[in-house]
């Protein structure tokens, strides 16, 4: 859960980065496309779009966190807001081999949905698994981890870094990171057992 709270710290800082570089490629792409150069009107439309669909894609992962969390589960739940996540990672990652914008805006859409669905499912988790006298201290790493995530996406921003012209659709992926960490870990932890005894009924696996 921790990685899901790291994606959306990263999520919200990184895009600020390359900012001067992706409206670039979208005024080069439109050039392209329609033979005219598109207006500052447009370019700042297309990259409110980029900006805030992001919060789009959040809101639609935090109203169906509750579902996927009794319908399959916590850890289940994380799992799968890990498949948005890596979409959404390919999409921007190859919008500049594709000559698109718009997979820009719908990978963002589809991190969105990684954030809010892991942040919710996250603090679920980590709640009813943490022994009583430890619940007060798991439940604050979910801002522990967005703030470390705030701070490396800055970092992979820094021009001396990721943050030039070059390696921009990189630094968009680079959110796969941590999602494919928690793939690789998180099979390995236990379910829930408030997840397990209420709605599966499992006591022995709850015990």
């Amino acid at each position: 859960g921790l990685t899901g709270a790291f994606h959306y710290g990263l999520q919200v800082s990184i895009i600020n980065s390359p900012a001067e570089y992706i409206q670039s490629f979208i005024r080069e792409t439109w050039l392209k496309r329609y033979g005219s150069s598109p207006s500052a009107e447009m370019i700042t439309l297309m990259w409110s779009f980029i900006v805030s669909i992001y919060s789009i894609g959040g809101l639609l992962g935090s109203s169906s966190a509750g579902y996927l969390s009794v319908r399959f589960g916590r850890k289940k739940a994380m799992l799968l807001a890990n498949i948005p996540a890596l979409l959404g990672a390919a999409l921007m990652g190859l919008s500049r081999l594709c000559g698109s914008f718009e997979m820009i805006i719908a990978g963002r859409l589809f991190s969105g949905v990684c954030g809010g669905l892991a942040q919710n499912v996250h603090i679920m988790f980590a709640g009813e698994c943490a022994p009583r006298h430890l619940r007060g201290l798991i439940a604050i790493t979910a801002s522990t981890s967005i703030a470390v995530g705030k701070f490396v996406g800055f970092a992979l921003g820094l021009r001396e870094v990721l943050g030039v012209e070059a390696l921009w659709p990189i630094l968009l992926a680079a959110n796969a990171v941590p999602v494919l960490v928690q793939f690789l870990t998180l099979p390995f932890f236990p379910d829930s057992p408030r997840y397990l005894l209420i709605d599966r009924k499992d006591k022995e696996g709850c015990i």
